[in-house]
């Protein structure tokens, strides 16, 4: 009840955590979409404006050159003035003036200017200067008169076939020029600028709409799906009906949709077996506390029993005396890995010699040398470590490291004749990492051992093993950065089982 409790307030906790989306993808892609398409009309609106006022321009320039043809063939008196100035008024024109001939001849003239505001070249305009001269248009103040220059609109004004009646002094137009008021010109572009900017934005919010259906649909709802899903499994992640259900796409979200199912009922599965394996844990741990205290009662009696005048007693009773000792250590170690989490290390450097050598203190184990003080059933340390050769490690940890390395190479020798009852412990420095060697001369690990060698419970070595030695062993190593290994037995070599240690120095 407890545990359910639990799970609620934290799925509670997490959907309190979880903040409205305001500005979600979805109306970010709409106007960033419209953005996009804005600044493209923008782009295509600077040469248009410009190619607009060259095109007004340019037509102006073609009426005043007919007008200018027509003024110029027509017979003396033949136009009347107002029939002038109703020709310049349809040209629009305050001036018309043209050149030919080697010669400017003025033809028409209505309310002349007292001064020009610009002057446009169109022979000479380019690219650049012709959207930079629409825009001087646009910004431009009202009521300056604009002079024009543009080339000969028609082949028959340069006195060529179809020319009608070239003028009688030059027989050719080599430019016309014209004197326009700038207002019309400017109103004709605010008028072109406003259609361009109403069709632009009908063609943003068409191809913005277009847009953001297909991307919705495509991309925006199955994320939104993939979000969903996340956060429901991550409320009850040990509830197997929230694992997502993947779709038969075979784009990104697809992968990313199985990619997603495979994880969850990965976690799952592995959340149901911790939670199976602590409840074991715990049961276990009850078990292993009474059992202890059982066999703990039964070593006594076992221990009275070995003095016994019954020869067949005698003879049983160290065997069963040994038999529940490892019995009470597998207790002790199962309990003391249950409820030991380690430590960060407290690193230090300090020599590696005079710690190996406490090795000689556990039961068992001599110190090569001291032949007259050591047992003689005992198995025989040699050391090959440098004098001067320090390590960057926690003291207590590494202690415990070659503790249970060394009780693990006792164990596996103890069987073997005692010529054979030998641990090689050696190390030495590459670069920043310590490497440490540690081999024993007993039988050797089996396969079955090998398979699952540095796992707790799995990698039992010797019968009445709990597998927790290498277990720890592996767990010190990881802490400090290093790692453990079982080494290859080189050709020719009589040790039983070679373990390699690194230890890197702190960066």
């Amino acid at each position: 009840m407890e545990r359910g409790e639990t799970g609620e307030q934290g799925g509670a906790a997490a959907g309190s955590e979880e903040r409205p989306v305001r500005f979600g993808l979805s109306a970010r892609l709409l106007w960033l979409t419209i953005g996009f398409v804005m600044l493209a009309e923008i782009l295509i609106y600077a040469p248009s404006v410009a190619n607009f006022q060259r095109s007004w321009l340019s037509d102006r320039l073609g009426v005043a050159q007919v007008a200018a043809l027509v003024l110029d063939a027509a017979p003396d008196e033949a136009l009347s003035r107002p029939l002038e100035d109703e020709l310049l008024r349809g040209v629009g024109a305050m001036v018309v003036a043209v050149r030919g001939g080697g010669a400017r001849r003025l033809l028409a003239v209505t309310d002349p200017p007292t001064e020009i505001g610009r002057t446009i070249d169109l022979r000479e305009t380019g690219a650049l200067t012709a959207i930079a001269e629409a825009f001087s248009t646009l910004l431009a103040p009202t009521g300056r008169p604009l002079r024009v220059i543009g080339g000969a609109m028609m082949e028959g004004a340069r006195g060529g076939p179809g020319s009608a009646a070239p003028p009688a002094e030059s027989g050719r137009i080599d430019f016309v020029e014209i004197v326009v008021p700038e207002e019309p010109l400017r109103e004709a572009l605010l008028r072109y600028s406003r259609n361009i900017l109403i069709l632009s934005l009908l063609i943003s919010c068409i191809t913005a709409g277009l847009v953001y259906l297909a991307l919705h649909f495509v991309i925006v709802r199955p994320v939104r799906r993939l979000v969903h899903d996340i956060a429901r499994f991550a409320q009850a992640p040990e509830d197997r009906a929230r694992i997502i259900t993947p779709s038969t796409r075979g784009d990104e979200i697809g992968v990313a949709e199985r990619a997603l199912a495979r994880m969850e009922r990965a976690l799952e599965e592995e959340l149901r077996r911790k939670r199976r394996l602590a409840e074991l844990g715990l049961g276990v741990s009850k078990i292993n506390h009474e059992l202890r205290n059982i066999l703990t009662t039964a070593q006594l009696l076992s221990d009275r029993m070995a003095g016994a005048a019954d020869p067949l007693v005698r003879r049983f009773a160290p065997r069963l005396v040994a038999t529940l000792q490892r019995a009470i250590d597998f207790s002790e170690a199962t309990l003391g890995y249950g409820r030991a989490v380690e430590p960060e290390p407290a690193r230090t450097r300090f020599l590696l010699a005079p710690l190996a050598g406490e090795l000689a203190d556990l039961p068992g184990i001599a110190l090569a040398g001291d032949e007259e003080e050591a047992d003689p059933e005992a198995t025989r340390l040699h050391l090959a470590i440098p004098d001067d050769l320090e390590i960057d490690a926690d003291r207590e940890q590494l202690l415990r490291l070659l503790v249970n390395l060394a009780r693990n190479a006792a164990q596996a020798c103890a069987a073997e004749p005692p010529e054979r009852r030998r641990i090689d412990l050696s190390a030495k420095r590459d670069g920043s990492v310590v490497e440490i060697h540690f081999a024993d001369h007993g039988p050797g690990l089996p396969p079955r051992a090998r398979a699952h060698l540095f796992e707790p419970f799995h990698g039992v070595g010797q019968p009445g093993g709990s597998g927790l030695g290498l277990a720890i062993c592996a767990e010190i190593a990881r802490l400090h950065g290093g790692a453990i290994t079982l080494a290859e037995k080189p050709p020719g070599s009589t040790a039983g089982a070679t373990f390699r240690v690194t230890i890197p120095d702190r960066p």
